[in-house]
């Protein structure tokens, strides 16, 4: 139970995320594929909703309370809605799913949720794509975890 527990944690950190975990969670733990990526998929969903809604009242509230802070958040909203907001409404929420499902670093939920936050997506939509770009990368991480424990094995003959 505590190595559920270690990778369902390592999961819900924004450095590592499941992209760390479920190969943790395989390889020196010695969990199935399948029960890797259900703890690793949940503990990096857990953060995303507090994100997402959190962002927003955080942001408000140092406005209100910091008189730079509210034009340095103005700076960026309008800079990155401005530069970036024709490729995503061409692409609209799946740009989204992509973004998330691309497993590389900075790509993940926490990023997902910031994305969403700046562009001004709705927390209710941009929960459920950034849930599913998690699960299109755990199946992308786990994939790759057994496809690389198996050619090591073979190359190694272990």
């Amino acid at each position: 139970m505590f190595n559920e527990l270690i990778t369902f944690f390592v999961a819900a950190l924004p450095l590592s995320e499941l992209r760390g975990a479920i190969p943790l969670a395989m390889l020196k733990f010695g969990f199935s594929p399948y029960k890797a990526l259900a703890i690793g998929v949940l503990g990096n969903i857990l953060p995303v909703l507090p994100i997402l809604l959190g962002l927003k009242k955080t942001s408000e509230y140092l406005s209100d309370k910091f008189h730079w802070v509210g034009k340095f958040f103005d700076w960026i909203f309008e800079r990155t809605r401005t530069k970036h907001s024709d490729h995503f409404l061409y692409w609209g929420n799946l740009a989204l799913l992509i973004f998330v499902a691309i497993p590389l670093p900075l790509t993940g939920a926490y990023s997902g949720a910031v994305a969403a936050f700046v562009f001004g997506i709705p927390a209710k939509h941009a929960f459920w794509f950034i849930v599913l770009g998690v699960l299109v990368a755990g199946l992308i991480v786990t994939a790759v975890t057994v496809f690389g424990e198996n050619i090591f094995k073979y190359l190694f003959l272990l």
